[in-house]
């Protein structure tokens, strides 16, 4: 096990963790340079879609007699449990921060989950090739979270010093760790003729069905200790394979249901929950059933990004037409989640960061100074501030330099209430919202204005509402469909022209009373999809 290296890069988002595994994937050789392109790592058309690493990869090099098995991670907030599964699996972490942004708010949180890790740290400037790089103050930011004199620079753009951290990674990783374990299972995915292939660190020799990945997988056919790779399980009863390898599910922060549009493709979704599942530890779910929409899934995610992702995920691998609940957070009675929120800004956005939160529950903390241009800005604030967007209203407030983390702190009371949604004086569960009192007027006008577009009108009018404890606070109607019901008549009497419509009116008012709507699932899609 001595010339075995196993580390992970670990980053905010953006700051060049998939282009930093590009150049080590060209200069170890592990991939011939016109097989090359960028986000090489990067296996989901939706991560390059969106330029963000979604899911941990792990890829084996050689290099001056070593093997070195790195795993890239992701960098977004809302994918922390996969950096959490890959530090399990290695002994060091390359912290790289861009020079131009400094540490941000995942650097600090994916450093604190290294050193619980007990991890070697490797830190890394890079993009010291922009010509607004702030190397000397980033390295004082570094510096101040880390006891560390030596700081590599480097742009992973151009290739600069790339060498000089697989040096430092063979000098200074510790050796794989040992353990009376067989194995370290940190991913899987399902694979339809071959089942559950997982992702494995190995404590002992592993014979038989396993492989490296290059990053394409390789069959080898034996795993020596301290190696990282797959091995085929066989295994296609998802449910006990999930509950053989045991993994801590995380705390959700955002829940949503989730429904077919189609009923009959609800066991087509549960299968492709489960297998979803054994890709993405973070997420949770079980079964519910709705009137309106049928059988579906109450799920739990990490975040918003996580939960659209998912939704994603859904639709484009498994072929899935969706409706998705409005996002809510998880309510205990009358209380609700509070989570401790951490901003990291240049110092000059400090005053319209502050005017952002104090439009908002939050309750300040304190400031803090990673260099006297950058600063950590503290608060506590309920979790439903959050979710929505709040970290959109932070990049505006901050011109886009500003990043945020929070973890959950608890529960406390809120003075909350319930917008029940009637149509037709009918209640629909499904559109029901827990919102905080003071904005829940403006909350039920919005609503009420979107599903007087949105529902297909009848032949009477029907009255859209949005209660609290039975009292409407927010009203639209939608007119009725209308007839003529006296196009037929050529001339003659007035009067019977008007008992028509007079009959007309009374069956109106009679339907308005006693008629139900019927809602189609496209209402649903148009109110909540995302």
């Amino acid at each position: 096990m001595s010339n075995i290296r196993n580390f992970c890069i670990i980053a905010h988002i953006d700051h060049g963790k998939s282009t930093l595994a590009d150049r080590f994937l060209e200069i170890t050789g592990t991939v011939p340079k016109q097989k090359m392109r960028p986000q090489m790592l990067d296996q989901m058309d939706l991560e390059r879609e969106r330029g963000i690493t979604i899911k941990l990869q792990p890829v084996r090099m050689n290099y001056k007699g070593y093997i070195l098995n790195l795993i890239d991670t992701p960098g977004h907030m809302d994918f922390h449990y996969e950096v959490m599964r890959s530090l399990e699996a290695v002994e060091a972490a390359i912290l790289l921060v861009d020079a131009v942004k400094g540490v941000q708010a995942q650097t600090l949180s994916n450093l604190h989950l290294a050193q619980k890790q007990d991890l070697r740290i490797i830190p890394v400037i890079n993009k010291i090739d922009l010509t607004n790089a702030r190397v000397k103050e980033v390295e004082q930011e570094i510096k101040k979270l880390l006891d560390t004199e030596k700081i590599i620079k480097i742009s992973a753009k151009f290739g600069t010093n790339i060498e000089q951290i697989l040096e430092e990674i063979i000098n200074l990783c510790p050796a794989p760790k040992t353990s009376n374990k067989n194995m370290l299972v940190f991913d899987a995915f399902y694979d339809s003729y071959k089942g559950v292939i997982a992702y494995i660190r190995a404590f002992k020799q592993i014979n038989g069905a396993v492989g490296v990945l290059l990053p394409k997988m390789k069959k080898i056919g034996v795993l020596k200790p301290g190696e990282i790779g797959y091995l085929e399980t066989g295994e296609k009863n998802l449910e006990k394979y999930l509950a053989k390898i045991g993994w801590q599910n995380p705390q959700s922060m955002v829940f949503a249901s989730i429904y077919p549009a189609k009923n009959d493709d609800f066991s087509v979704l549960k299968s492709s929950l489960h297998k979803l599942k054994l890709n993405d530890a973070a997420l949770s779910f079980q079964e519910e059933s709705s009137g309106a929409l049928g059988r579906g899934f109450k799920a739990g995610f990490l975040g918003m990004l996580h939960l659209e992702i998912t939704a994603e995920r859904l639709k484009r691998e498994y072929n899935l037409d969706l409706i998705l609940t409005a996002p809510q957070v998880n309510y205990i009675n009358d209380q609700e989640p509070w989570v401790a929120l951490e901003i990291i800004s240049p110092s000059e956005y400090l005053g319209p960061i502050m005017n952002l939160l104090k439009n908002l529950r939050a309750e300040y903390q304190e400031t803090q100074y990673l260099s006297n241009k950058q600063i950590i800005i503290k608060y506590e604030m309920p979790l439903s501030d959050i979710i929505t967007d709040f970290y959109d209203n932070l990049k505006s407030a901050s011109s886009g330099y500003g990043s945020m983390s929070y973890k959950l702190i608890g529960y406390r009371p809120g003075d909350l209430v319930k917008l029940e949604i009637l149509i037709a004086h009918q209640a629909i569960k499904e559109l029901e919202q827990i919102v905080p009192k003071e904005f829940a007027y403006a909350k039920a006008k919005n609503l009420a204005e979107k599903l007087k577009e949105i529902v297909p009108k009848q032949n009477f009018a029907v009255a859209i509402q949005v209660a609290i404890d039975g009292q409407i606070i927010a009203r639209e109607t939608i007119p009725a469909l209308k007839k003529d019901v006296t196009g037929y008549l050529y001339g003659g009497d007035y009067t019977r022209k008007m008992k028509l419509l007079q009959k007309q009116k009374r069956g109106k008012k009679k339907l308005e009373k006693l008629g139900k709507v019927n809602l189609p699932s496209e209402v649903f899609m148009k109110l909540l999809r995302r």
